[in-house]
């Protein structure tokens, strides 16, 4: 059994575009091309792209891919890559189960006659940094800080961002009265702001495990120095770059 590109493309859920430059790549050759010019497929090219597909899916570029079908490690390396993979899968169904959740709790609150929770009904949706704090601190880490904040009230939310709101415009008043960030009044924010990270569940701070404390706040530290969306956070770059020079300084210490 064969099957044009077209038939291909169309069972395979791609364009016939995509075939055909798979082709010029070297990627994915017909099983034979007939004197009309037409690219023929057959189970072992059919084969071949089922593999194509799985690895690009888990994020491999088109170069790296050839490497890994034309490599003699190619077992070792396609394993690694479906791992990933498979590994995405998971998260992307944690996301969606939140998802259902969240709507589940709509459905049913409306069902009652009860206002549903507005930080409830976004459960699932609205988790921007997702992604940024599995790749810094793994899986475990977002869930449990998540749970963690969809479990409080909107007022204690509220509460909360204001408290953080606070904390960042503390290091501005310290910065530009003239202090050092060796002076004691960054030594003593600089505390603060450990303890406000200890109280977030997830962290390595709330653990009480000091090594991956330390990388944590150094690893924010830099973040807090050089990205413009937390020099806004700040009120200033300058409050910002000050934070990050004090908490270098005193977290060794404090934690």
């Amino acid at each position: 059994m064969e099957w044009m590109v077209n038939q291909l493309a169309e069972r395979a859920g791609i364009s016939g575009r995509t075939l055909r430059h798979y082709h010029r790549i070297g990627l994915l050759i017909p099983d034979r091309i007939g004197s009309n010019g037409y690219r023929y497929y057959g189970p072992a090219s059919v084969a071949r792209l089922q593999r194509i597909l799985l690895l690009r899916d888990a994020g491999m570029a088109l170069s790296d891919v050839v490497k890994v079908l034309d490599s003699p490690s190619t077992p070792a390396a396609e394993e690694k890559a479906l791992q990933a993979h498979l590994q995405r899968l998971a998260e992307d169904r944690d996301t969606l189960d939140r998802r259902i959740s969240a709507v589940q709790h709509t459905l049913q609150m409306r069902r009652e006659g009860r206002e549903p929770r507005m930080d409830v009904m976004l459960q699932g949706f609205n988790d921007a940094y997702e992604d940024e704090v599995v790749q810094r601190w793994g899986r475990q880490a977002f869930d449990a800080s998540n749970q963690w904040w969809h479990a409080k009230s909107v007022r204690q939310q509220r509460e909360w961002k204001e408290r953080s709101e606070a904390l960042l415009a503390r290091w501005r008043e310290v910065q530009e009265t003239g202090c050092r960030a060796e002076s004691e009044a960054a030594r003593e924010h600089a505390g603060t702001h450990l303890r406000w990270f200890a109280e977030i569940p997830g962290t390595p701070t709330h653990a009480g495990d000091r090594e991956q404390s330390l990388a944590m706040v150094l690893g924010l530290a830099d973040a807090y120095e050089v990205n413009p969306g937390f020099h806004a956070s700040f009120g200033t770059e300058a409050a910002a770059r000050f934070a990050a020079q004090a908490l270098r300084l005193h977290a060794p210490e404090l934690l």
